[in-house]
């Protein structure tokens, strides 16, 4: 059977499959999911080559943490075949980012994860809190816990592209290995690949998350809190119609440009069943194995241009 493509993540030494598990789903933001059907959608997930599991303390007020340590346990494999990334500072009850925080963050993330280190440590959106507080504090106590041997990576995520510059500019070189960007690299924005170059130059690993877009790029369209404009929604709408017209799924379109550029080592999309699972690893093999849908992609990048990388606000204005 073929297995999915492993890429390097910058300097780490990790190599993360293409196709990452998103496991907010997990924590049932997406509705509501039964841990029988979680549990083997993790499963099957590792059984198809996928090795890296991305989850954060905030997913469903600490759900998702709880559900994937149980799951990843069940697996019974060993603790070097997957790669586990959870997140600090954002919590349902609200951001803090402060070393004492942080800290203790990690703690109750290992507990929930039932591991003794998580592979890659988040600061969470990170433009809803004060980014020199990010690079004077909150990077600082993160590499004491990697010394400490509870994190062995650190990153930040964020929706806005320009957070991940500011930090990276004032931090000391080496002490952030990875950015998550999410809704930045799918085929109605790719804004992210205009900074590739920089975070390469920098040796900063890149996981690209949302390649859906929240789930405008799906069958049945965005959630009803969506923040995308109305012109926006509608082209979307547009290009999954001419999808559908040529029977063609507008979310395998859409995964498969994510996953072409192998700058970025891994897509991370949100899985909450065995058959999501599967749909994704098929999209990802079916393009190493016969390349993209190049008319059909071609023909959604049209419709789409109109509104190209004109992704929503972050709201980091209440920061």
């Amino acid at each position: 059977m073929a297995k999915l493509e492993l890429r390097p993540l910058g300097k780490t030494g990790l190599k993360l499959s293409c196709v990452g598990f998103g496991a907010s789903p997990l924590g049932n933001v997406f509705g509501q999911i039964s841990e029988e059907d979680a549990v083997a959608s993790v499963r099957e997930a590792f059984r198809l080559g996928i090795n890296f599991f991305d989850t954060s303390p905030y997913y469903g007020g600490t759900l998702s943490e709880t559900v994937l340590g149980k799951a990843l346990q069940d697996l019974g494999v060993k603790r070097d075949e997957f790669v586990v990334s959870t997140k600090c500072g954002r919590y349902v009850e609200g951001f803090d980012f402060s070393a004492e925080r942080v800290a203790r963050s990690v703690d109750e993330s290992l507990a929930r994860l039932k591991l003794d280190y998580v592979d890659i440590l988040q600061c969470h959106d990170i433009e809803f809190g004060s980014l020199d507080q990010i690079v004077n504090e909150t990077i600082p106590a993160l590499q004491k816990l990697k010394e400490a041997g509870k994190i062995r990576f650190i990153g930040i995520t964020g929706l806005p592209l320009t957070v991940f510059t500011y930090v990276l500019d004032r931090v000391p070189p080496g002490s952030v290995d990875v950015i998550l960007s999410y809704c930045h690299y799918s085929i109605n924005d790719s804004a992210l690949e205009d900074l590739l170059p920089y975070l390469m130059n920098k040796g900063v690993g890149v996981i690209s998350a949302s390649p859906l877009a929240m789930g405008l790029l799906t069958e049945n369209g965005p959630p009803e809190w969506h923040p995308a404009s109305a012109q926006l929604k509608s082209a979307c709408q547009a290009a999954g119609q001419l999808c559908r017209k040529k029977g063609k799924n507008i979310s395998k379109i859409a995964l498969q440009y994510s996953l072409a550029n192998e700058k970025i080592s891994s897509v991370l999309v949100g899985m909450n069943s065995v058959k999501q699972v599967e749909e994704n690893v098929a999209a990802a093999l079916e393009l190493m194995s016969m390349g993209r849908d190049e008319e059909t992609q071609k023909e959604v990048v049209a419709i789409l241009e109109p509104v190209k990388n004109q992704t929503w606000p972050s709201g980091n204005q209440q920061s």
